[in-house]
């Protein structure tokens, strides 16, 4: 038999940890395990990804870059760092990004550079510049650009592989407009896109916030960013889209001629799905005591061959389990045979912690009976089908995993915000693991102090307005006690 895998199968393939009782040792525990990161790296907050894990976020990826170019966003790609000089020509930007910038000064053996180069904490700074030189005139736009790259920021929390790090993986949308009534249409297409990708493709239920003007975008108008509930009752913010209003164009002389040949500013948006902080919230929402459970849609194998035999038969099972994986590949999908040297036991547990959707498993009686055994991870159900019909069935039970796990995790949503009047009516929420929902004076910078006090009695962030629901504001203000002017969603916060 080969051992040929694309897995290490000398680790421990026992996992039941409470995900309710103790969700940091269960994420820690699972990324390990489930080899999907190594954190033995060395530097704080970088962390290699493998194979498991990025072969599910290749997958995130072209799922979300098939969505951005049938909106018409083109891709591009540019360099990782970004010229001081340039990081500095919006000011307000560059004040809310400078104490998170890795800075390279130097090259060989100390000899100093002229210009202090910036690992890129995102890429505004170093796009617009050229946007400036190749936006000429009202037929360039709109101009819809994004690019997939790494991303920067020296993170002082606690890092977390996926969840919060120094280096991250994203998708960054960067466009122009004639009109700000272009760019604010924009940013509802980012959130409509959220939802198509997130939750319809990813399965992730989100709550969509207009965030506070102390919470905003560096340099930006306005911040809309969509945030999913984790297991421990805290939020995570998912994409987030802004919009720069003709901030960044003034400050990068991004003009365009009207088609009366006269010069005006355009609008932007950037918008920022980060695809392995994703994959860690998706991976929480999914998993269970046993392990991960993948979507089908993007599980790495969606489907893996257990055979089964004894000594006398081994040949003429495996030859039977290799025409089944030769099939369904040719049918799409992505299966693998695990023909590694150990007990179908075993391989049960290995491939139920990894999160695989449907095992297959074929013994004598089913070579016998021209049959497969499918197993679902999702229910851990059991049924027996033809070989015919097998390509068909697979297919539908993807259908009804992928219903299944994001019907589960917007049951999570269900009662999830509470009302509360005071902070320790609010505090009572989130100790329950709930968000509070509260009047408040105002998101504007008027209610930052009041804002700052909640965070410091509670512990919970204003994630902002609901802009998914209609809220009506009545009452007061729970910090200051003037009257509300919005309702506003409280919670704790990765």
């Amino acid at each position: 038999m080969s051992n040929e895998d694309n897995t290490n199968h000398s680790r421990q393939v026992i996992f039941n940890i409470s995900k309710e009782d103790s969700f940091p040792d269960w994420f820690g525990e699972i990324v390990k395990v489930a080899e999907l990161a190594d954190i033995r790296y060395g530097v704080k907050g970088f962390t290699p990804f493998l194979p498991w894990s990025v072969m599910s976020m290749e997958l995130m990826y072209d799922i979300l870059e098939d969505a951005l170019q049938r909106k018409k966003h083109l891709p591009m790609l540019f360099p990782t760092v970004i010229p001081e000089s340039n990081l500095t020509k919006e000011e307000e930007h560059v004040e809310g990004f400078s104490p998170d910038v890795f800075w390279i000064e130097s090259i060989g053996d100390g000899v100093k550079l002229e210009e202090r180069l910036a690992l890129r904490p995102t890429s505004e700074t170093a796009i617009y510049p050229l946007y400036s030189l190749w936006v000429r005139s009202w037929r360039d736009l709109p101009m819809k650009r994004y690019q997939r790259c790494s991303v920067f920021r020296s993170e002082v929390k606690s890092t977390r592989p996926f969840l919060r790090g120094r280096e991250f993986l994203w998708i960054e949308s960067h466009n122009v407009f004639k009109t700000h009534d272009g760019a604010r249409a924009q940013v509802m297409e980012d959130l409509e896109t959220t939802k198509e990708v997130v939750t319809d493709n990813y399965l992730i239920p989100v709550m969509v916030f207009r965030r506070t003007q102390w919470d905003k975008f560096p340099g930006g108008v306005d911040t809309f960013a969509a945030d999913t509930l984790m297991p421990d009752g805290k939020v995570i913010q998912l994409p987030s889209t802004h919009d720069l209003g003709d901030n960044f164009a003034r400050a990068f002389n991004i003009q365009y001629l009207d088609e009366n040949n006269e010069k005006k500013y355009a609008y932007q948006t950037c918008y920022g799905p980060a695809v392995s902080r994703i994959y860690g919230a998706l991976i929480s929402v999914h998993g269970d005591n046993k392990g991960l459970r993948l979507p089908f849609k993007i599980a790495p194998y969606q489907v893996v061959v257990v055979p089964i035999f004894t000594t006398d038969n081994e040949d003429k099972i495996m030859k039977y389990c290799r025409e089944i994986e030769d099939t369904l590949r040719a049918e799409g999908f992505r299966v693998h045979l695990d023909d590694f040297d150990a007990t179908p036991g075993w391989k049960y547990n290995y491939w139920e912690m990894k999160g695989v959707p449907i095992r297959l498993e074929a013994g004598p009686r089913d070579l016998k009976s021209k049959q497969a055994v499918l197993f679902r991870r999702d229910s851990m159900e059991r049924e027996t089908v033809k070989i015919d019909k097998l390509g068909k069935r697979i297919s539908e039970l993807g259908d009804e995993i992928d219903r299944t796990l994001r019907s589960n995790a917007e049951a999570k949503f269900e009662g999830l915000t509470i009302d509360a009047d005071t902070i320790g009516g609010v505090d009572d929420a989130l100790n329950k693991g709930k968000i509070a929902r509260v009047p408040f004076c105002t998101t504007e910078m008027d209610g930052a102090s009041c804002a700052e006090e909640l965070k410091d009695k509670t512990r919970g962030e204003i994630r902002g307005t609901r802009i998914d629901v209609e809220d009506k504001p009545e009452g007061i203000c729970l910090v200051c006690g003037k009257p509300a002017q919005e309702i506003v969603y409280i919670a704790r916060s990765y």
